[in-house]
């Protein structure tokens, strides 16, 4: 989805960027839209269990692939494609990040999925099995068909950004398929609009449902693009923050220390989504 955006951005509006589109623009939306679109086509296309299929990554994550999607997108109307598959519901997940002082970072995720997971318990430990088996495609020719011995596809993404080889930002968000499309709206908030860890978890996401091909906006984004984005084809709803996952996020960065050879001091930033019980917290 970002190569996507690095590559078709400048073909889709000549002369702009996300920054200068910027996200009171209804075609900021559109990109980002239209780029998570095409992003989730092939992961219905070609995600399944490694240890039964090849999953082309190379290709997928190249940046001459990316750009060779930019003309499957009009950058005035809504796509109506569609992907085979089953929707997702709400699920019982939950998200971590936690760094130290020698600079390890952990991104972390745990989810039963649906409500209590299988509702089985392990005899003698008391923790729940999940139920992701429902994750799986009855659709022979999916990559992610069921069949014995076969790992289902899911959801959990705990993400992490390198730096010059480097631990540099974890990058968490919960909430179903809300996770991969949610990571990239935060990694723009930072890295194109310039905002910190806490105001990327409190800016205005959307959740774009591949299945229904239904966009969701949180209603005062709704209010500010959601008729424009009706007009460019797309079938928007207004939500509220429930839908949109909940973000958590460390970012490290070393001080600047005046008079001192000696390795500046680790300096951490972190931020928790005010959608979701969770804090910043450090000692």
């Amino acid at each position: 989805m970002l190569n996507v955006l690095e590559a078709c951005v400048p073909k889709w509006s000549p002369g702009q960027t996300l920054a200068t589109e910027g996200p009171l623009s209804p075609l900021y939306w559109h990109a980002l839209v239209e780029a998570k679109k095409l992003a989730y086509a092939d992961l219905f296309r070609f995600n399944g269990d490694p240890d039964f299929i090849t999953v082309p990554l190379p290709k997928l994550l190249s940046q001459d692939y990316a750009a060779s999607l930019c003309g499957r997108v009009d950058p005035h109307k809504a796509a109506s494609i569609g992907a085979p598959g089953a929707g997702y519901s709400d699920g019982d997940t939950v998200v971590l990040a936690t760094a130290d002082a020698q600079g390890n970072m952990i991104s972390w995720v745990s989810s039963n999925y649906e409500e209590f997971g299988s509702g089985l318990t392990v005899p003698g430990f008391g923790f729940i099995l999940h139920d992701r088996g429902a994750l799986f495609s009855l659709d022979p020719a999916s990559p992610n068909a069921l069949a014995p011995h076969k790992r289902p596809f899911n959801t959990l993404s705990a993400g992490f950004v390198m730096r010059e080889g480097a631990p540099y930002m974890t990058l968490t968000l919960m909430g179903g398929d809300m996770q991969a499309q949610g990571h990239a709206q935060a990694l723009i908030d930072i890295l194109d609009l310039g905002a910190n860890l806490q105001a990327a978890g409190d800016m205005a996401r959307f959740h774009h449902l591949q299945v229904s091909n239904v966009l969701l906006l949180e209603s005062p984004l709704y209010e500010r693009v959601g008729a424009a984005l009706g007009a460019m084809g797309h079938e928007v709803r207004a939500t509220d923050g429930l839908t949109m996952g909940g973000f958590q996020s460390i970012m490290v960065q070393s001080a600047v220390v005046a008079g001192e050879h000696s390795p500046s001091p680790r300096i951490y930033r972190a931020g928790s989504d005010p959608r979701k019980d969770g804090e910043a917290v450090g000692w």
